[in-house]
């Protein structure tokens, strides 16, 4: 029978005043390749069988029960299994009196492939704002270091246009820059919403007039009637201008921006291309950080964040085929004042 140390996610393994082997939980089972029968009532430095790199042994070269009394935790390391398996191993070491005796061991291990998918998701994170951030940053050092050096030697039309590719870098930066604020506030559930009741035809045929994001082709707005909608303006316009970025950029020909009833929600939106679609296999995938597919550019956010901010509404995304071949990225909302303000 289980017992609540198998609901925790890392291994555990718990030893007594005389390091006997007390509790061992599903996970450390499973991060060791044995059962807890085989290590209960053992040594727990003769039954873990943890190495280092070298073959030294961990209980050899820990010695947690012994050394500075004062010690009451050991920092987390890298051990290898009998399977030649890395596990990160870190460990409490409780004493009823202050420089008492040891009484218990808690060892809590982890697998270490964890730890290296996590750091690397945080290197492609490094590399793509990294990649990012410099072909901005070369035009506008580039730009404005020859204005400084040769100012007099250009026409104002000739100032004017590289001025302009400059303010279009920056605006480029900012928009990188708050991509990543969102990102991180959407994992970190920080996310704030200012919701108002809004009319969202008339809401959603604005941004569409004011969008000036690419000349695939035009933006053709189909609308039907529906109830007004408790959002926050910006974060929609937010979610329907990466929408139609993404459309631009990955369709052809004209891109449809619709809104009506929605059939499992109260009202739906949708955008769609004429391009060549996107697989099923691969319509979950597109909202996953820094997902890209083919050799498009871009950072891989955009589509991260819709999904971020349509659930922080109580709304859901999805990807469908659209009626003329190409891809609808639609998402619905419900309607009424959320019970959250009340």
């Amino acid at each position: 029978m289980g017992t609540a140390y198998d609901d925790l996610p890392d291994g555990l393994v718990i030893a007594d005043p005389d390091a006997v082997v007390t509790v061992v939980n599903a996970a450390a089972e499973r991060l060791l390749g044995t059962s807890a029968d085989d290590l209960v009532g053992k040594h727990v430095g003769e039954s873990l069988g943890l190495r280092d790199e070298e073959g030294q042994d961990w209980w050899t070269c820990i010695r947690p029960y012994e050394g500075l009394q004062t010690r009451t935790r050991l920092v987390e390391s890298s051990w290898f299994d009998l399977r030649g398996n890395e596990v990160l191993v870190t460990a409490n070491l409780v004493r009823e009196q202050p420089c008492g005796p040891v009484t218990q061991l808690v060892l809590a291990l982890r697998d270490a492939g964890v730890r290296r998918r996590a750091d690397r998701s945080r290197s492609d994170l490094v590399a793509t704002v990294a990649h990012e951030l410099r072909s901005p940053l070369t035009g506008v050092k580039g730009f404005t270091s020859t204005l400084l050096a040769k100012w007099e030697r250009f026409s104002e039309s000739q100032r004017r246009l590289m001025l302009e590719t400059v303010d279009a870098d920056a605006d480029r930066l900012t928009r990188l820059i708050g991509e990543l604020l969102d990102v991180a506030r959407i994992d970190s559930g920080r996310l704030q919403l200012r919701r108002q009741p809004v009319d969202i035809v008339a809401e959603v045929e604005k941004i569409a007039g004011r969008y000036t994001g690419g000349d695939s082709g035009p933006i053709v707005v189909t609308a039907q009637s529906v109830p007004e909608v408790w959002v926050d303006p910006d974060k929609l316009t937010q979610v329907v201008i990466n929408l139609l970025d993404n459309a631009v950029r990955h369709g052809d020909g004209a891109v449809e921006l619709g809104i009506g009833p929605g059939s499992d929600h109260d009202v739906d939106i949708w955008v769609q291309d004429e391009g060549q679609g996107i697989p099923e296999d691969l319509r979950e995938r597109v909202f996953a950080k820094f997902w890209r597919h083919g050799s498009r550019t871009g950072t891989g956010l955009g589509l991260f964040i819709v999904r971020g901010l349509v659930e922080a509404h109580g709304g859901d995304v999805w990807v469908e085929s659209g009626e003329s071949g190409g891809a609808r990225v639609r998402f619905g909302l419900p309607i009424g004042r959320p019970e959250s303000m009340d």
